[in-house]
């Protein structure tokens, strides 16, 4: 074949117009310790730093290469095409340790791959002379460089290892067809033939031990695992729980393996180092399992949640238990006994109320009485990675159902449908289509599995149904395929093909995906396979998979809506460009090589589909050949480049007319792939057919660190939509920020330095602003100083240590000051409600989800759905894409966004509604967290708990006058004034170790209207703060306020001081100040015993005791009367006797105001986290556990802001890296990929 040259000129070098420079790459884990460090590598001068690190950490070869290399003449091979070798005599000459290391260079990872590439196609025969070959050579190390252009992840990890170094090793059990024999054997090299494959379909017999069974299936696995491939099956021909087996008995079922195989998958690293095991499962959904395995995901979700849920349960009670034995202070044994030690007996009966395990309640009491004074239970957490996630099963997996047009039309119709038995095709169970089709919307709304492949559609656009149907995809769907079969990706960067004018470069593109064909199909020659049959298979069909990158970015930068008809016709006419070409390289290819050995058997079949591609190219909304469902054509009116159109239609008609005269070198040609790493070393802002996920983005330094930018396709489509550089600059600035806090609203140079900031401080937390996303992570002691922060700004030591400390709170700001400064400083992260930018233009910049805190716009379900509809039509197998959908979304819209996707002619679908994984917190928690008032109880007590004192008694305070002024009015009512003589009482107690004075004064009915709360030795701040808070409440209860309200507004409170209570005889555990001060005055002017921690009936009359009191004297009237309020000095002769009906009824209506507000406080206890955790009797635990849910992905608490907040914050999903351990992991087709270290989450 003759090679045109488009990027290189002939005799330079083709890295003449690619600057290189030498930087460092390294990767940290969040705490700073390094997970991978490589010095002085040289890399393209354009590629930034997540792409460099990307490329070394990934792609470059750790180990092995020699520091000196020999050519190896080969008979008929050019001389720059021949193997490299180790030089042995040279190598002699040097250390030991300097004889072989890593590759340094990008320039050697690009000439390996090349050179490899190359190297094979002179051995097939594909270049007419040596000048093609050289040519060949120059451009892909060209595009290469030039980020044009990626092959899939095997590629780099396994081609031009043994032609570029000698690299070779023992076989791995992989199989080769001989192109000139076609005889299939097994190789004895494992780098000669590399491994290029990265998506694979493999069948599975019903049958457990032998070749090609369920226990063979699992060994293919790990061989495809190893070098970093993925692969898919369909299960449906094992038989189903409880069909008969040969020798006797039943079967265990579909799910018993699919169970075992799930547990193998995750215990390989994919590629060593680049994710866990990617697989897919596909059953039909007319399997008589089809229910348990639709469910299967949403039932180990929910186990995760039991043991999360359930180990923090757990851990509290028992902990509680162990504090209430260790606590007492009763002799010898006593404190182990319920019937002796209340607390205890308290703290059981509330296990059990929990359905704690007996067994597990005991034991705790029995390691106390051995002297142990703690229990380590261990709190689980929703990280996907974590310890809950690895013990159920179904998360090593993407599950899919197939399903055909009958069983839509009977979902449609309300018809019945049968499910069969494997064995005998008998019926196994009738029951209606909807029932079905309802389980499958309810699992994919409540854990995103399972998705669906449209089996009929599939396999009416199948080019080879003469050698069976395709049964099965890839881990990401996007390679469908007959089983046993294998497929090669590669991903062309669109942006890079936009001309500065804007322009498309449809010439230039052509060129691209015809050497990019080439180059697959070479690799279906190199190649070697991990089973015969896969060998054989891909010799006979030869698939590929080409496909692009980056549509969300051209659109954006072409200033096009994602949801807009010339959005979706641009998609559509590239779609139609690149497969068109492709098939007709695949047809001018089949002219010198002839067509795959499997055509002719299929050459009518391919024809079809072939001429059906070009009626769609040509926009025909009929005379589609044997289609069920016609697709989405071309829609030529609203393509923004009408040439692409001309394009796209002339090359369609070339393959046509070529395939008929020469039939095609290979099956398929074209996939949509999710381009999750290989997008980032071509620095695409979106992957494959994605939209983007944020505007504002957060580029890594090569030393470290980050700073915030502006999505790159932003100013370029301000640029298209006619705004000028100001404009352009002051949207750019209202998204991103100004980086300064001079002159913002609310905290400013002048605001700080009126709280005792110097110009030398605020100098420092400017320099810090520039990086920073939210400018309360600048205001910390490590930026300014501990000295500064406790002996200038009088900020508490202990507090600052805390990470989620709000220094901004503690000085007095407000959230509105603090929000007001954040958006002048930091941005908003969006563009809506940008200054001049006009309404209409909004659309073009819509993402996946809200942007930045103040966004709300995204994109629609449908909006994604007929994106891939515009697609679909152009492309040899099916497109890999997440439908994103908010956490609003129902079962019923689940269901009607697969429906719309069958009648658009879609192959396949996956969802993922926000919040339907426990591993991935919600996107709307960071802005709905303080607007759901009820649901937002539990993350405002974990607000109160970041807090510093005096803002905690602030929230409290202002909390509690917002729920009582609505029920007051105190202009309409007079206030009923204190006798200037009252009676009262004084409570002295500690709380968690402070002194608190209260002071009641009542009314002459003994009616409380005053308090005084005094505290010994605190702060002037705080003390002065209880003081007025009293006066506050003391004039509220003197207009008529109910004591009632305050209570139901304070108790349960929590802030420090907190903890044990000593020198109250009832109430022996206090949250807060103002829980025991409300507390103390519910039990003695409301009879609220169950406020109380010692029950009344315990100091009653008749209560037992253990006699320590018996035979004392009366209680003196004078210890509970003041002998100076009724000026009487003889209340010493008088005395008082317990019992008596006074007392009895006072018992009877205090128990009858108790037993409701009891119900109501057990219900409210199961709302608020503070409640519950009171009774527990520890604001330790409280608190330990408002960190533990935190860090497990919580809310953060308003203080300050966890890291799944931040990376929320920043556009990511809220998500740990299982490589490096950092928070920026998104969502990437069907799987996730980390910004920081290229890593991804498999496809699960």
């Amino acid at each position: 074949m003759r090679i045109q040259r488009c990027f290189t000129v002939e005799g330079q070098s083709p890295y003449e117009g690619v600057p290189f420079r030498t930087t460092a790459s390294e990767i940290r884990n969040p705490d700073g310790s390094v997970v991978f460090r490589l010095q002085d590598i040289a890399v393209p001068a354009e590629w930034s730093q997540v792409a460099c690190d990307v490329l070394a950490q990934k792609y470059f070869r750790k180990a092995g290469v020699p520091a000196v290399l020999k050519k190896v003449p080969e008979d008929g091979m050019p001389e720059f095409l021949w193997r490299h070798v180790p030089d042995q005599d040279a190598l002699a000459a040097l250390r030991p340790e300097d004889r072989f290391g890593p590759e340094m260079d990008a320039r050697q990872v690009f000439d390996r791959l090349a050179g490899a590439w190359t190297y094979w196609g002179w051995t097939g025969r594909y270049f007419d002379g040596e000048a093609d070959a050289r040519a060949f050579f120059d451009e892909l190390r060209f595009m290469l460089a030039a980020q044009i252009c990626a092959p899939n992840s095997p590629q780099w990890f396994n081609t031009g290892l043994h032609w570029a170094y000698g690299i070779d090793g023992p076989a791995q059990g992989h199989w080769r067809t001989d192109p000139e024999t076609g005889v299939t054997a097994p190789t004895h090299s494992a780098y000669e033939f590399p491994q290029p494959h990265a998506c694979f379909i493999q069948s599975v017999a019903d049958d457990l031990v032998n070749e090609n069974g369920i226990m063979d299936l699992w060994v293919r696995e790990a061989r495809l695992f190893k070098y970093g491939s993925g692969t898919g099956s369909n299960f449906s021909h094992l038989r189903g729980e409880n069909e008969g087996l040969s020798g006797g008995g039943k079967s265990s079922g579909l799910m018993s393996f699919l169970k075992i195989g799930d547990r193998a998958a995750g215990a390989i690293k994919s590629g060593g180092t680049t994710r866990r095991a990617a697989k897919m499962v596909v059953v039909d959904i007319d399997h008589p399992d089809i229910e348990a395995f639709i469910d299967w995901k949403v039932t180990e979700e929910q186990k995760v949640a039991a043991l999360v849920t359930g180990s923090k349960i757990n851990r509290k009670h028992l902990n509680a238990i162990m504090r209430a034995c260790l606590n007492c202070e009763a002799d010898g044994d006593a404190c182990f006994d319920p019937k002796k030690n209340p607390a205890l007996k308290r703290e059981i009966l509330a296990a059990r109320r929990a359905h704690v395990p007996e067994n597990y309640v005991q034991r705790v009491i029995q390691f106390a009485r051995q002297g142990y004074d703690e229990i380590d239970f261990r709190v689980y957490d929703t990280d996907w990675d974590s310890e809950a996630y690895l013990t159920v099963s179904g998360q090593n997996s993407n599950n899919t159902v197939r399903v055909t047009d009958d069983f839509l039309r009977a979902v449609e119709n309300d018809a019945d449908w049968t499910l069969t038995n494997r064995l005998n095709g008998n019926a196994a169970k009738t029951l209606p289509a909807r029932h079905l089709w309802e389980k499958v919307g309810h699992a994919a709304w409540a854990s995103a599995d399972p998705g669906i492949q449209f089996h009929t559609t599939i396999n009416d656009w199948h080019t080879c149904p003469a050698s069976g149907e395709i049964r099965a995809s890839n881990p990401c769907s996007e390679y469908m395929f007959l089983d046993d079969t294998a497929c090669n990706l590669a991903s062309l960067n669109l942006m890079q093909f936009r001309e500065s004018n804007g322009r498309f470069d449809v010439e230039a593109f052509e060129h691209a995906v015809k050497l990019w064909t080439i180059v697959l199909e070479i690799s279906v020659l190199m190649a070697q396979f991990p089973s015969r049959e896969i060998a054989e298979r891909s010799y006979r069909f030869r698939t590929l998979g080409l496909g692009f990158a980056n549509i969300g970015g051209l659109l954006m930068s072409s200033g096009l809506p994602y949801d807009s008809d010339a959005g979706r016709a641009l998609a559509g006419a590239i779609s139609a460009v690149m497969t068109g070409v492709a098939y007709a390289t695949s047809a001018q290819m089949a002219r010198e090589l002839g067509p795959f050995p499997a055509y002719a058997e299929n050459a009518d079949h391919m024809l079809r589909v072939m001429r059906n591609h070009a009626r769609a190219a040509h926009g025909l909304t009929s005379g589609y050949e044997a289609l069920n469902v016609a697709p989405v054509p071309l829609d030529a009116a609203n393509c923004p480049q009408a040439d692409l159109v001309d394009h796209a239609r002339a090359a369609w008609d070339l393959a046509v007319a070529m395939g008929e005269r020469s039939g095609y070198r290979n099956a398929q040609a074209t996939v949509i792939a999710p381009t999750g790493t290989i997008g980032l070393v071509m620095d695409c802002d979106t992957t494959g057919i994605e939209p983007d996920f944020a505007l504002v983005k957060f580029k890594k330094l090569a030393g470290g660190g980050y700073f915030k930018i502006i999505n790159r396709a932003v100013p370029q489509a301000l640029r298209t939509l006619g705004y000028d550089d100001r404009a352009i600059a002051t949207i750019v600035d209202y998204a991103v920020g100004l980086g300064t806090l001079a002159g913002a609203p609310g905290i400013n140079h002048e605001t700080l330095r009126a709280r005792g900031f110097t110009d030398a401080k605020i100098e420092a937390i400017e320099g810090a602003l520039a990086t920073a996303y939210d400018i309360r992570f600048v205001f910390n002691k490590w930026q300014i100083g501990e000295d500064f922060c406790t002996e200038v700004l009088g900020l508490d030591a202990e507090e600052t240590d805390n990470l989620d400390f709000d220094m901004l709170g503690a000085l007095g700001f407000s959230k509105t000051e603090i929000d007001a400064a954040n958006i002048h400083v930091c941005g908003t992260m969006t563009l809506e409600g940008a200054p001049g930018l006009k309404p209409e233009h909004l659309a073009v910049f819509d993402c996946a989800s809200p942007c930045g805190r103040t966004g709300t716009r995204s994109l629609s379900v449908e909006s994604h759905i007929r994106m891939m509809a515009a697609a679909q039509p152009f492309i040899s197998g099916a497109i890999s894409k997440t439908i994103n959908m908010p956490n609003g979304a129902s079962v019923e819209d689940c269901k009607e966004s697969y429906m719309l996707s069958w009648k658009l002619a879609l192959k396949a679908n996956a969802l993922y509604r926000d919040g339907s994984k426990l591993s991935q917190p919600l996107s709307a928690q960071l802005i709905e967290d303080e607007d759901e008032d009820e649901e937002a109880e539990e993350s405002a007590v974990e607000m109160l708990v970041a807090q510093p004192a005096q803002e905690r008694a602030r929230i409290v305070a202002e909390r509690g006058v917002t729920q009582l002024i609505e029920q007051v009015k105190a202009a309409e009512q007079r206030r009923e004034k204190l006798p200037d003589r009252r009676k009262g009482y004084t409570q002295k107690a500690l709380v968690g170790g402070h002194k608190v004075y209260l002071r009641t004064g009542e009314y002459d009915d003994g009616k409380i209207g005053e308090i005084f709360i005094d505290m010994h030795k605190e702060g002037a701040a705080f003390r002065s703060l209880m003081n007025n808070f009293a006066i506050a409440i003391s004039l509220g209860l003197q207009y008529g306020v109910p004591l009632e309200e305050y209570v139901e507004a304070f108790t349960f409170t929590r802030f420090e001081p907190a903890g044990m209570v000593q020198g109250n005889d009832r109430i022996k555990n206090a949250t807060s100040i103002l829980d025991y001060v409300f507390r103390e005055l519910a039990v003695s002017y409301l009879g609220r015993s169950d406020l109380g921690h010692v029950d009344p009936k315990e100091m009653a009359f008749d209560a037992m005791g253990d006699g320590a009191d018996e035979g004392k004297a009366p209680v003196p009237a004078s210890a509970v009367v003041s002998p100076g309020y009724t000026r009487n000095a003889q209340m010493g002769n008088l005395y008082l006797v317990r019992g008596g009906a006074a007392a009895a009824a006072r018992a009877d209506v205090a128990e009858a105001v108790a037993a409701p507000a009891m119900r109501e406080q057990t219900v409210k206890a199961e709302v608020m986290a503070a409640g519950a955790l009171m009774r527990s009797g520890s604001e330790s635990l409280a608190v330990g556990t408002v960190a533990m849910s935190v860090s497990a992905g919580g809310n953060a608490s308003g203080g300050g802001m966890s890291r799944v907040a931040e990376a929320r914050m920043k556009g990511y999903e809220g998500e740990a890296c299982s490589e490096c351990g950092n928070f920026t992991m998104v969502r990437n087709g069907t799987c996730m990929k980390c910004d920081t270290c290229g890593g991804t989450s498999g496809c699960s």
